[in-house]
């Protein structure tokens, strides 16, 4: 873990990566219902949501473990999000 600011990047960039992914497949797909799709965005919306809160947080004690807990959730996260866009039909 570099600094807070990478780890913001991060964040920033895998959920709106996902997020990108969702509307190509809502392009490709225009005759398919989209609110299976719609679902995958705002879930990612709101852990992205989730994780800033969780990173502005300076209440915190044991930063390293902190942010480490909050990069393995990011982790977890984006993978669960990718699996929910490749299983949409």
């Amino acid at each position: 873990m570099a600094n807070k600011r990478d780890l913001k990047k991060d964040i920033n960039y895998v959920f709106g990566d996902i997020i990108e992914a969702v509307y190509y497949w809502e392009l490709e797909n225009t005759e398919k219902p989209t609110k299976e799709s719609e679902a995958i965005i705002d879930d990612a919306i709101a852990s992205f949501d989730e994780l800033i809160a969780r990173v502005n947080d300076r209440s915190v004690e044991g930063k390293k473990a902190h942010f480490k807990a909050i990069n393995s959730d990011l982790e977890s996260k984006g993978r669960a999000l990718i699996e929910r866009i490749n299983k949409l039909k």
